[in-house]
């Protein structure tokens, strides 16, 4: 049985409560179908990672079955949950704690708005104020990619990579989005889909209007460093980015 420090072990036990109540978030907002999707959380002060079960419905997931594993992707034995096997994406999850220090959470989903820009190859153009807030312009297209082993982490990285997007759609796929935390993620995902949605429908309806890069700064540099609360984690952990 593998054992760790009380405050590892700590650690770890907090990172499984909120990375299995997180995935109740992706049903709340409706970015996932039956058990697709998926949210990963680091876990402070060691070279781990927290992330569901393959194929268990969301309805089932606890902290107890939720799997933890080191930041090559591989399975920590003798740990709860360590019987099951993880979720199909846990390899690009690992390729972007690896390669990107300063996550700490991953999600995946398949919204729909989302995913429909994927399927076009095209990068959602920051046209509303919540998206120059959010993500600091466009949310990028990430180069096609098979699931099962790195390929995906290697494309989330090497697109959001110096990109101030904290979400990249992944050609043909779907988004996935980064944060500080597990939770911070979720919010990307969540704000994500919105952006994906509401710009779909502006452009349905009618030409987009630009907002000029410059507007675009000014609005994420308020949003990131002035506006909620003095000590949130996001606006925290941005300026270490």
């Amino acid at each position: 049985m593998t054992t760790f420090s009380p405050d590892i072990e700590a650690a770890i036990a907090d990172t499984r409560a909120d990375v299995a109540r997180l995935h109740g978030e992706l049903v709340r907002y409706g970015l996932v179908v039956w058990t697709g999707g998926n949210v990963s959380g680091r876990v402070p002060g060691a070279d781990l990672f927290v992330i569901k079960p393959s194929g268990v419905s969301y309805d089932d997931l606890a902290p107890d079955n939720m799997i933890l594993c080191d930041l090559e992707g591989a399975v920590i034995p003798g740990t709860a949950g360590s019987d099951r096997s993880p979720s199909s994406d846990t390899a690009a999850h690992a390729y972007v704690y690896r390669n990107m220090p300063d996550v700490g959470g991953v999600v995946h989903t398949h919204s729909t708005y989302a995913v429909a820009w994927a399927a076009r190859g095209e990068e959602i153009p920051c046209v509303i104020t919540g998206m120059a807030d959010e993500f600091g312009g466009p949310i990028p297209i990430g180069p096609f990619a098979i699931i099962g082993d790195d390929s995906i982490g290697r494309g989330i990285v090497e697109t959001l990579r110096g990109h101030r997007s904290r979400a990249v759609l992944m050609q043909n796929h779907g988004p996935f989005t980064i944060g500080v935390n597990a939770k911070d993620a979720v919010k990307a995902a969540v704000m994500c889909e919105d952006a994906a949605r509401t710009v779909h429908l502006a452009r349905e309806a009618g030409p987009l209007i630009p907002i000029p890069q410059d507007r675009i700064d000014a609005l994420y540099n308020r949003y990131q460093n002035v506006y909620g609360q003095a000590g949130d984690e996001r606006r925290d952990g941005e300026e270490s980015r």
